[in-house]
């Protein structure tokens, strides 16, 4: 009898769950364009946001900076090293620093980052900013006439993109001297054949789309957990709540994972 309900209930709990992705979806579709707004608005950037916009991206970015520099560091000296003896054992050898710098480089690289970011900061972020919408935080200041988004989630959003892209972009040059000095050691003598190679990798089509990749890794891994965060409500089913955090971290791997396949579409194809 109880498998006959479950069988009768199976079209209403399907409508529901795509009902609620469908939701889920539009709200950060909708927040993201409120963001990209509010960040291209000179009216967004007073005296107080500026502050809790410097504050943010102070916190979010120096205690993780070194960190990540150095495992990027160490991840690079030990992929060159990999790839240099294989290759080498294979007589390609000639292709070792080249295929390091676009593995390591244009793919790794900016998704360690944004993944780093998101882990040490933005979904922490998106955590407060669910508690603060649940105590009453946010009620409080539209009751004061303030705007949630501009006050507490626009820093939020700007501060992890800000940090993603840093460390990104510092990650990248430590790991393209790492892999220079895994090849050739600490001299000069193959200064010329890098920066040839280089010039011929980091083609303009593959410098675009490296850069569109990390800015919209960016701001997926600060955008979405704010959303999830901003359109929370009290649950008292606990698994439930889980759930819709889980599908919160989904979706932003989701994400994630087509602007990567997007990223290698451009670059190879």
């Amino acid at each position: 009898m109880s498998a006959a309900v479950s069988v009768i209930r199976l079209p209403g709990r399907i409508a529901n769950t795509m009902r609620r992705w469908a939701v889920a979806w539009w709200r950060i579709i909708y927040l993201g364009a409120v963001v990209l707004v509010l960040m291209l608005s000179p009216s967004s950037y007073n005296r107080v946001t500026r502050w809790r916009l410097a504050r943010h991206m102070y916190l979010e970015t120096a205690p993780i900076l070194i960190g990540h520099t150095l495992l990027a560091a160490l991840l690079s000296l030990v992929i060159t090293h990999i790839v240099s003896v294989t290759a080498m054992s294979y007589g390609l050898s000639r292709y070792a620093l080249e295929m390091v710098i676009r593995v390591l480089v244009l793919e790794l690289i900016p998704l360690t980052a944004a993944l780093f970011v998101a882990m040490r900061a933005t979904i922490p972020n998106g955590t407060q900013l669910a508690l603060m919408q649940q105590s009453g935080h946010l009620d409080a200041l539209r009751s004061r006439g303030a705007d949630p988004i501009r006050v507490e989630l626009l820093p939020r959003v700007v501060a992890g993109m800000y940090a993603s892209i840093t460390l990104a972009a510092l990650s990248c040059v430590v790991a393209l001297v790492m892999a220079y000095v895994g090849v050739y050691g600490l001299n000069l003598a193959g200064l010329p054949l890098y920066t040839r190679m280089f010039g011929h990798v980091f083609t303009p089509q593959i410098t675009f789309v490296f850069a569109f990749k990390t800015v919209f890794f960016s701001l997926a891994i600060a955008l979405i957990p704010m959303a999830e965060g901003l359109y929370s409500q009290p649950n008292p089913d606990r698994q439930r709540e889980r759930d819709s955090e889980l599908g919160g971290l989904a979706r932003m791997f989701a994400v994630l994972l087509l602007i990567e396949a997007a990223s290698l579409v451009g670059n190879y194809y």
